[in-house]
C-alpha cells in the first residue's frame, strides 16, 4: 500500500496487529440428534455423518436419546464404551477425529469429536447432567451437557429428552427451564449454560403439531408444503410467549417431520395408535452464528421410530490463542530395544501438576484413553532447565511392532490434552531383527 510510507514501522506494526485481532476464522460444526429407541447401532453411519462430503467438519457433536439402558447393560457400558460410542469412534478416528469428551445419563448420550489439530485448543472441559423423568430418580428424561473453551470462546452443548405426548407442551418448557437452572459449572465466568458465548440445544424435545388432523398433516408432508404446518408446531407456538425460548434460534423446518415411523420404513405410524407426525427432534442455538448451512432429517435410517436430524453450522470465531500450552517432542530413535526420551517445554503459564502425564498414541487414536503407554511428567523426569524438561519412557512399554505415533501432554487440572507432538516412527524391532539375520 502506498499509504504505508506515511507511518513509522512501529505504528504500522501495531495497526496491522490490531486488525489481525479482529480476524475471524471459520470452523464447521456438525450436530446430530437421534432418538435411537434402544436399537443397536446400524452397520454404517457414513451417510449420517456425510463422510463423503468434500467439506469436512472441524467438530462433530452427537446427541442420542433412548440408548439401551437396561441395568446390566448400563453397568457394562459404564465400565467400557457403549456400542454407539464405539461405532462413532471407529468411524471417525481413521479420518483424524478423536473423542474429546462424552457424558451419559441412562439413555441420554452426548459425544464431542474434534479434528486432532484443534485438540490442544479445547480446554476447560466440564460435563454435567440433570434428571427430570420419574421424579428425577431414573434418568429416562432430562439433559446432559458438555461445556468447553474452543480457542478461548466458551461453548456449551445441551442434549435433552423431554416429556412426551401432545398435551404436555408447557411441561416440556418447564423441564427445559429447570435444566437451565439446575446445571452449573465450576467456573467464575460461565457458571451457567446461558453464560456461554454459544449454546446449542438439541435432542428429542417432543414438541408436536397441534390442531391439524392426520389427513391434512400427511398431505402437507407428501406435497412438501411443510410451511403450512409451522404455525401449529408447539415449539414455534411456545416461542411466541416464552422469553427463555426466544433466546434461541432455529433453521426452517423445511424437511419431513422426524417422528413417528414404522421400523425399517419411510412410512409414518400405521399401528393402532397412528401417532401424528411431528418435528420432535430439533437443533437450536443461542448467539450469533455466521450461517447454518444445512438442517434436515436423514430418512435412510430405519432402526428407530425417529429419523436422525442433522445441522451443519459455520462458527465465525476469532482465535483468542493460537499457541498450545505445551510443546512436546520425541527425542532420537524410538524402539523397544532401549528407553526413550521425551522433551517438553511450557509455552504458557498454566496450572501444571505432578499428576500430569504424557501419553504415547498410535496415529489415528480414538480418544484420550486410547494410549499405548504413558509416563508421569514428574516421576520419570531425568533432566530439566528453566525452559526445557526431559522424561523417559521405559523400553518395556514401547510397542515391539512399532508404527507411526504421537505424544500427547495431558493436564490433570485442565482435564484435557494441551500439547501434541509431530508424528514420528517407532521402529519395528522384529522387522529389524529379521533384516539383520537374513
Amino acid at each position: 500500500y502506498t499509504t504505508a510510507s506515511f507511518y513509522s514501522p512501529y505504528t504500522l506494526y501495531h495497526t496491522l496487529y490490531s486488525e489481525l485481532l479482529f480476524l475471524s476464522f471459520t470452523h464447521r460444526l456438525y450436530v446430530v440428534t437421534w432418538n435411537v429407541a434402544t436399537a443397536e447401532p446400524p452397520d454404517d453411519v457414513n451417510s449420517l455423518l456425510q463422510l463423503n462430503s468434500p467439506k469436512k467438519p472441524d467438530l462433530y457433536v452427537i446427541g442420542l436419546q433412548e440408548v439401551k439402558a437396561a441395568p446390566l447393560k448400563f453397568v457394562t457400558d459404564l465400565a467400557f464404551e457403549d456400542s454407539w460410542s464405539h461405532l462413532f469412534m471407529n468411524t471417525l478416528a481413521p479420518l483424524g477425529y478423536i473423542k474429546v469428551s462424552s457424558i451419559r445419563m441412562q439413555g441420554l448420550l452426548l459425544l464431542f469429536f474434534s479434528k486432532l489439530e484443534h485438540v490442544p485448543f479445547i480446554r476447560d472441559i466440564q460435563v454435567t447432567y440433570t434428571r427430570t423423568g420419574l421424579y428425577g430418580y431414573w434418568g429416562n428424561k432430562g439433559g446432559v451437557s458438555i461445556r468447553l473453551s474452543f480457542y478461548g470462546h466458551m461453548l456449551c452443548f445441551l442434549n435433552c429428552h423431554l416429556t412426551a405426548h401432545m398435551n404436555y407442551a408447557s411441561q416440556r418448557v418447564d423441564e427445559f427451564e429447570y435444566i437451565l437452572d439446575a446445571q452449573t459449572f465450576d467456573t467464575k465466568n460461565t457458571p451457567r449454560i446461558l453464560d456461554h458465548k454459544v449454546v446449542f440445544w438439541f435432542g428429542d424435545l417432543n414438541f408436536r403439531i397441534e390442531d391439524h388432523g392426520m389427513l391434512f398433516v400427511r398431505n402437507c408432508i407428501t406435497s412438501q408444503r411443510y410451511n403450512l404446518l409451522w404455525s401449529k408446531d408447539q415449539l414455534t407456538m411456545m416461542k411466541q410467549k416464552e422469553a427463555t425460548l426466544q433466546k434461541f434460534k432455529e433453521g426452517p423446518l423445511d424437511f419431513q417431520p422426524s417422528y413417528k415411523f414404522d421400523l425399517h420404513s419411510d412410512n409414518y405410524d400405521t399401528s393402532g395408535k397412528k401417532r401424528k407426525p411431528a418435528w420432535c427432534d430439533r437443533i437450536l442455538w443461542r448467539k450469533q452464528l455466521e450461517d447454518q448451512e444445512f438442517y434436515t432429517s436423514k430418512m435412510e435410517y430405519g432402526i428407530s421410530d425417529h429419523k436422525p436430524v442433522i445441522g451443519i453450522f459455520r462458527l465465525e470465531l476469532r482465535k483468542i490463542y493460537e499457541t498450545p500450552l505445551v510443546q512436546v517432542s520425541a527425542e532420537g530413535e524410538w524402539s523397544a530395544d532401549f528407553d526413550a526420551l521425551i522433551t517438553y517445554s511450557l509455552l504458557q503459564t498454566f496450572p501444571s501438576s505432578a499428576w500430569d502425564w504424557i501419553g504415547l498414541y498410535k496415529v489415528g487414536f480414538k480418544s484420550v484413553s486410547d494410549y499405548i503407554t504413558y509416563t508421569w511428567v514428574k516421576d520419570y523426569q531425568v533432566s530439566f532447565t528453566d525452559e526445557l524438561f526431559q522424561v523417559y519412557v521405559n523400553k518395556d512399554e514401547i510397542p515391539v511392532l512399532g508404527g507411526e505415533c504421537v505424544l500427547c501432554y495431558y493436564s490433570s487440572n485442565l482435564q484435557c490434552i494441551v500439547g501434541i507432538s509431530k508424528p514420528f516412527k517407532v521402529s519395528n524391532i522384529l522387522l529389524l531383527y529379521f533384516m539383520h539375520t537374513s
